[in-house]
C-alpha cells in the first residue's frame, strides 16, 4: 500500500514541502519561546475570602507576594487562614496556566506535537 500526502503536497517537490514545514515549525517553535518567556514575567494575582487574602504570582509559577487582611489573623482558627492563602494561591496558579495554555494553543492552531513545542 502506497502512503498518500496530505491535500496540496505533491511527491514531485517532497524535499521542499519538508523544508517549508521545517521552517514554519521553526517559526512557531521561536514564537512560541518569545510568548512563554513573555509570560513567565507576567503576574497573576487572585483572591480569596472576600479579598481578606490576596496572592501574586509569577507566570513562572512563583509565589511573588502574599497579602493577608489584620481581620482574618486568628490565632485560634489558623486552619481557615491555611485555607484561605491556599485557595488564592491555587487560582492565582490556574490564571497563569491558562493564560499560557490559551496563548501557546493560538500560536500554534491547536498543534500537539510532542517534543516539538
Amino acid at each position: 500500500m502506497k502512503a498518500r500526502l496530505p491535500k496540496g503536497y505533491s511527491n514531485g517537490g517532497g524535499n521542499t514541502n519538508i523544508q517549508q514545514l521545517a521552517r514554519q515549525a521553526q517559526k512557531m517553535q521561536e514564537e512560541m519561546d518569545a510568548a512563554s518567556k513573555e509570560l513567565d514575567e507576567k503576574e497573576y494575582s487572585a483572591a480569596a475570602g472576600g479579598g481578606a487574602v490576596k496572592a501574586v504570582v509569577k507566570g513562572s509559577l512563583e509565589i511573588k507576594s502574599i497579602e493577608i487582611s489584620k481581620d482574618v489573623v486568628d490565632p485560634e482558627d489558623i486552619d481557615m487562614l491555611s485555607d484561605l492563602i491556599i485557595a488564592a494561591v491555587n487560582e492565582a496558579i490556574r490564571n497563569a496556566r491558562d493564560e499560557k495554555a490559551e496563548t501557546m494553543d493560538k500560536i500554534s492552531g491547536g498543534l500537539n506535537v510532542p517534543g516539538l513545542f
